[in-house]
This record gives C-alpha cells, structure tokens and sequence, in this order.
C-alpha cells in the first residue's frame, strides 16, 4: 500500500514538473550526513556573521529568536536521489539576516561554517532568494538533530548538500570557496534540474 501510493505521488510529480531527473520521491525524511551529530548547548551557542559586511555581528540563541521569521513551503532534492515535496520550514529570511549587517558591494559568496569544521559555498544571489533560509523550524517543529539543530540553512533551488546543518558562522566573501562536499568532487553550482551532482574532474 505505501510503496502503491508512493508511486501514484511520483507520477503527481512528474506531470506538474516537479521531480527533476534522476529523482525518486521519498515519503520519509532520510536522514545523511558525514561525522557525528554535535550537541547542542544552547546556554553557549552563538551565531556570528563576518567577511565583507559593514557590521560584524554575533547572536546568541535568545537574540536570533527575537529575529523576525517566515514560513516557506518547498520542496527538497537530495543529491542521493531522493526527493521530498510540500515540505514546511520556519526561519529567518537570509535576505533580511543580510541586511542586518550590511552586505558590502565586493561580497559575491556566502560561506556557511558549520560544526566539525564543515562548510558550504553559495552564490550570494542566490541566498538571497525568497526561499532561502536560516531555518530552525520543520513541519512546525523545532529540528531533530540529525536534520541539524538548532539552525541550518534551507536552499531549496539546489541539492540538499546546499543546505547546512549547525550552522555556526557565516560568512560572506569576495571569492569562491569551496565547500567540504565540493573539494571532495561534488559539483560546485548543485542545480537538480541539470544533474549537477559531481564536478566534471570527478563523475562517476
């Protein structure tokens, strides 16, 4: 029966255009990382934002909360193939996070450093989309820590690797770095649409 209605969902999908090549829908939340899952002390935790900005500043969890929130409903591509829909995130718009510290003229990335020393890379004009968040709210609940409490980052528009989890810092630079997925042979622009799973030097 749910395998029957999994399948009747993916060809939903399909028609309305939203399943991207290579996709497969999924109606559980799959659970991948690489490392273990940090702790949250959130009595310590801050949030610092740096870089090319005319303000440096830090939050504490208290202050980030008081931060005005949206909603947004979307849907998630994980480069492992699996795709989840109509999913619900609570968050900080990244465009207003943005403008609390004044992005400056020469910042063209967005630099996530996350626990464990991961991080992420992404084109500022693309974090400042309407649907990118500093989210730490799903389907109405605050997030497991495997899915990355207390706060990660939500950009739908690209695989899910995009999307950090326990994000600590962030940072927006002038030059493009590249992030812990794409030294290790992901493909640097991520778009689902284009299978952009793996950098041309690494397919597989």
């Amino acid at each position: 029966m749910v395998e029957s209605k999994r399948h009747e969902m993916e060809a939903r999908m399909k028609q309305e255009g939203r399943l991207p090549p290579g996709q497969a829908l999924t109606l559980t939340f799959p659970v991948l990382h690489y490392g273990p899952v940090p702790a949250a002390n959130l009595a310590a935790w801050t949030l610092r934002a740096f870089g090319c900005v005319a303000q440096e500043r830090t939050w504490t969890w208290e202050e980030f909360l008081r931060l005005p929130t949206v909603t947004v409903a979307c849907d998630i591509h994980c480069v492992t193939r699996w795709s989840l829909f109509d999913t619900e995130w609570e968050g900080i718009r990244f465009r207003d996070f943005a403008g609390l510290v004044g992005v400056r003229p020469e910042a063209r990335f967005v630099i996530a450093h996350c626990e464990f020393g991961f991080t992420t890379n992404t084109p500022l004009d693309v974090m400042m989309g309407d649907d990118v968040l500093l989210a730490y709210k799903f389907g109405g609940k605050y997030l497991d820590p495997e899915h990355g409490f207390p706060l990660r980052t939500l950009v739908p528009k690209l695989y899910f690797w995009k999307s950090a989890k326990w994000v600590r810092e962030i940072e927006f630079a002038a030059e493009d770095r590249l992030g812990f997925w794409e030294q290790a042979g992901y493909h640097n622009e991520a778009d689902p649409w284009k299978e952009q799973r793996y950098a041309p030097w690494a397919r597989r």
